[in-house]
């Protein structure tokens, strides 16, 4: 079965996720939500894997799937990478699909480690590791569903999850997102580089005096503050104590591709 996997991401997770599933298809072809789009995808199935944002999904996911050829019948399933509650961001995007005329056949929550350097910084590498370990074996799983062609209800959190985080919190936050770029700041150790520049995927962050300033349509993926070499971007007042994260085996040209 001819299989396109379109990957979104900020710090790895979810490339390093769309790689393994791939590997396991062995015949998928991967492609960045960034980079390609969708209109005449040409494959019999059709995964989307992408992170958790605020309990939901990100406005670029939104947007990559207001796109899908509408009303085609291909198989479509799904990834939502997260540090443990997918609550029911999988259900949110069945919805969408729908409303389209397109069905989600199958849909999975994977654990995998936090990045949201707001809350606290990166988990110890063992910790890591046993989360990567536990997630490829997951993600074995689910290959053998997906070339099986198998359907079935998507994962989602409890109740309380899916009700309070994804249903009222990801409501109030949602217009929000954008602006939340305020926080963003830079100290002393900042060179000019511009690498935040270049792994920014809404191109919100521009140079000024030879310093990052941030332009009100963030995605909140933490790319620019996980992939500062200098760790000189900050966000708040606690990140300059955080350590920072992203996927080890994910690569800067790989962000950049």
């Amino acid at each position: 079965m001819k299989t396109n996997i379109y990957y979104y991401t900020g710090t790895g997770n979810s490339l390093w996720a769309a790689r393994k599933l791939g590997e396991a298809l062995k015949d998928a072809r991967l492609g960045s939500m960034r980079r390609v789009s969708p209109e005449n995808d040409d494959a019999e199935a059709v995964g989307l894997v992408f992170p958790v944002h605020i309990w939901g999904l990100p406005q670029r996911v939104r947007d990559f799937v207001s796109r899908l050829p509408a009303g085609k019948s291909k198989y479509y399933f799904a990834l939502a990478v997260n540090a443990g509650q997918v609550a029911g961001t999988l259900t949110q995007l069945k919805k969408i699909m729908k409303a389209r005329g397109l069905n989600l056949s199958a849909g999975f929550d994977l654990v995998m480690p936090s990045n949201y350097i707001p809350w606290g910084g990166a988990a110890p590498a063992a910790e890591q590791e046993k989360k990567f370990a536990e997630a490829a074996k997951k993600i074995k799983d689910i290959a053998g569903i997906i070339g099986r062609g198998e359907t079935g209800p998507v994962e989602k959190g409890p109740l309380w999850q899916n009700l309070v985080l994804s249903g009222l919190l990801y409501r109030l936050s949602y217009s929000k997102i954008p602006k939340l770029d305020k926080n963003f700041w830079v100290d002393d150790k900042c060179n000019g580089c511009a690498l935040c520049t270049s792994v920014c995927p809404s191109g919100n962050i521009l140079l000024h005096n030879n310093r990052p300033v941030w332009q009100g349509k963030c995605e909140q993926c933490l790319a620019c503050i996980q992939w500062c070499p200098l760790e000189a971007i900050q966000y708040g007042k606690k990140t300059q104590a955080c350590a920072r994260y992203h996927h080890p085996e994910v690569t800067l040209s790989d962000m950049r591709a």
